[in-house]
């Protein structure tokens, strides 16, 4: 089969390998479609990868080509998605219900091989069906859907509040439908960059604020505080501003993974006490049983056209074409989660 390696930072090589097989509880997938998400960015610019050769690639969808002997939930020819977690089962993390908390697992398209290849090997417990309603494109896009679904639910949400989402990129993005489909009456999303603003909008943001333009001090002059704040971006800024413009016995979630050392101020991180904040972190998707609640649910929304996600895959390419994808984003200024290989069409 054909399979996209990456064999050294910045290089790409397209080899030819043997077809998996699976094991008597696996399920043996013909991969659809594939997105390329921001940690991919990484492993492939930056090399950080737990060791090269290693296939990318954890989101994606695609048919049943064979099952193990002890398979009993699936069929050749069924529509499924994947859920790349795989939960050690033994630990005590494992055992108390917290699959995402595993300090023994392995991931799909990380620690072994993923899914920018023609077919990919995965247990039966890691798979979901998909209607036929729902496209394989769109079903490609679950998994970054269920990382926003996990941080949303972090927080007790009500119908009533107002949200503020720092970062527009794709879980960003992903987090503000997953606010509208939840009835949140107010959602103001930020960034920097005016066309994924501008994807706010569409997905169910009522303010959009380039920051570059007019800063959340100048804005919060004139209007209330929120009472939650989704931090998604990851950023040294976004990460105080989080403390600083939220309303007092508000909550924060911090949803982005930051790369960088952050410096809060005496006065900025007193909030906490002063405001009696509820702040916490979310950390990948899964509850429990496994893979959990937010892959039914993402699934469900894209189904009921709750959420659309059609409009954020932006590009669709050929495993042929190597890096064209990664490169693209990067001259984006993005980590969206907006480009996808075609790897089997539907």
């Amino acid at each position: 089969m054909k399979a996209l390696s990456v064999v050294d930072t910045q290089k790409f090589e397209l080899v030819d390998i043997e077809k998996p097989t699976p094991g008597e509880h696996d399920v043996l997938i013909r991969v659809a479609y594939c997105g390329v998400c921001g940690s991919d960015l990484a492993r492939y610019f930056k090399g950080q990868v737990h060791a090269f050769p290693q296939i990318l690639g954890h989101e994606f969808s695609g048919t049943v080509a064979e099952t193990g002997d002890k398979v009993t939930n699936y069929q050749i020819g069924d529509r499924v998605a994947v859920a790349p977690l795989k939960p050690c089962g033994q630990c005590d993390s494992c055992r108390q219900g917290f699959p995402a908390m595993c300090t023994n697992y392995s991931f799909i398209g990380s620690r072994e091989p993923g899914a920018m290849a023609e077919y990919v090997v995965a247990p039966e417990v890691n798979v979901l069906s998909i209607p036929d309603e729902l496209s394989l494109k769109e079903a490609a896009v679950i998994e970054p859907l269920t990382v926003a679904i996990h941080g949303v639910d972090r927080l007790k949400v009500e119908s009533g509040d107002t949200a503020l989402v720092l970062g527009s990129g794709t879980i960003g993005l992903l987090t503000i439908g997953v606010l509208k489909a939840r009835g949140v009456r107010k959602i103001i999303a930020t960034d920097l960059n005016d066309t994924k603003l501008e994807y706010a909008k569409k997905m169910g943001a009522d303010v959009v604020i380039n920051t570059s333009e007019i800063t959340l001090d100048e804005y919060f002059k004139e209007n209330d505080l929120p009472e939650l704040v989704y931090e998604t971006a990851g950023s040294k800024y976004t990460h105080v501003e989080a403390f600083k413009f939220v309303k007092k016995r508000g909550q924060i979630c911090y949803i982005g993974t930051s790369t960088t050392e952050i410096t809060f101020s005496h006065t900025d991180f007193e909030k906490i006490n002063r405001g009696e904040l509820i702040v916490t972190g979310s950390w990948m998707s899964y509850s429990a049983p496994f893979p959990g609640k937010e892959w039914l649910a993402a699934i469900d929304y894209l189904t009921t056209g709750a959420i659309d996600v059609k409009q954020l895959i932006t590009g669709i390419y050929k495993l042929e074409d190597m890096s064209k994808p990664f490169d693209r984003l990067v001259e984006q200024g993005t980590t969206s989660v907006d480009e996808l290989y075609e790897i089997h069409a539907e």
